[in-house]
């Protein structure tokens, strides 16, 4: 079977990923560090431990392996905490990136899938954001993806290194079979924290700025199923197989939520009161974030089938309630 490089391949949407490559066809080699990734997460291909910023390392995953095309999970992506250290996101997010994108050219693996993000385009409210959205990112986590873009297309006019890229928005849910799921240590992201809160595994849930300019004064966001996303990710594999030319994707329902909408929402789903407290906003924290996606609907064919709110939660709730992950 064919060989694809997944970095990142032990975290939360790289193990999806890996399962839906394989599920598809492929043999997913999954390269990270275990930095922030589960090694029980690994299920379905090989793994290689590295670093990213090791060139030595990947060179020899491209030698053993060949892959015939990678997708590239790995980053740091916690927004506050890129605010507070910029440093530490360039370093980790750009500098792997090129150290991985030119061990990808010199081994003449032509083929790119890439994990980018909304944060790209900055505080734009009021708009459903497309691909030709002006990116203005407001903080180091999305300004550190935006440079790893440029630098794809640099490479592809050096080195013919085709790519497709995702900019996607709130990722949520697990996988239905319950192999791999969301597990974060320490967790940040909104859904989970609140299972948490409902679960007594934590004392509250924390709203984090109740004063946005929105009908609730919450922030919005856009919410997609992670195993709709990682199918889109097989669908611009095969997009570059077919020879066709780079793109950008946004992945995402155009419907956005408040987190107090997920809050009740998760009341319905669990039966059980959410406990939370109201907090500040958090720095870098956007007002509104929902995607355009008619491109990727239209050209790669997809649909984002499984992102309805109450699925999520549920599929999220079964999964927090039966999986976890030991290092």
């Amino acid at each position: 079977m064919t060989n694809i490089l997944v970095t990142g391949g032990a975290g939360y949407i790289g193990s999806h990923a890996c399962k839906a490559l394989a599920a598809a066809g492929y043999t997913p080699v999954t390269f990270d560090n275990f930095s922030t990734g589960w090694r029980d997460a690994v299920k379905f291909g090989p793994a290689v431990e590295g670093d990213l910023r090791d060139r030595a390392a990947l060179d020899a995953a491209f030698a053993e392996y060949r892959p015939a095309a990678v997708m590239h999970f790995a980053a740091l992506s916690l927004v506050g905490e890129s605010m507070k250290d910029p440093g530490l996101y360039w370093r980790n997010n750009v500098l792997g990136s090129l150290t991985l994108i030119e061990a990808a050219a010199a081994a003449g693996c032509a083929r790119f899938v890439f994990s980018s993000t909304c944060a790209t385009y900055g505080d734009q409210d009021n708009v459903v954001l497309d691909e030709d959205s002006a990116q203005h990112p407001i903080n180091a986590y999305g300004a550190s993806k935006r440079a790893i873009e440029d630098i794809l297309r640099d490479f592809e006019g050096s080195h013919g290194l085709r790519h497709v890229i995702f900019r996607y928005f709130n990722v949520a849910g697990a996988d239905e079979a319950g192999e791999v799921g969301e597990f974060h240590q320490p967790e940040t992201h909104l859904i989970p924290l609140m299972l948490d809160a409902i679960d007594g595994k934590r004392d509250a849930l924390t709203v984090f700025g109740t004063d946005y300019d929105t009908p609730d004064g919450t922030c919005i966001r856009d919410y997609v199923h992670v195993s709709d996303l990682v199918d889109a990710h097989v669908l611009g594999l095969r997009w570059l197989e077919e020879g066709k030319e780079s793109r950008v994707f946004n992945l995402g329902t155009g419907s956005g939520f408040s987190v107090r909408e997920v809050i009740e929402a998760s009341r319905a789903v669990t039966n059980r009161d959410v406990p939370h407290t109201i907090g500040p906003r958090r720095p870098g924290d956007c007002t509104r974030l929902v995607s355009g996606s008619r491109r990727a609907e239209t050209e790669l064919g997809w649909r984002p089938e499984r992102s309805q709110l109450n699925r999520m939660i549920a599929d999220a709730w079964r999964w927090h309630q039966n999986g976890h992950y030991e290092r």
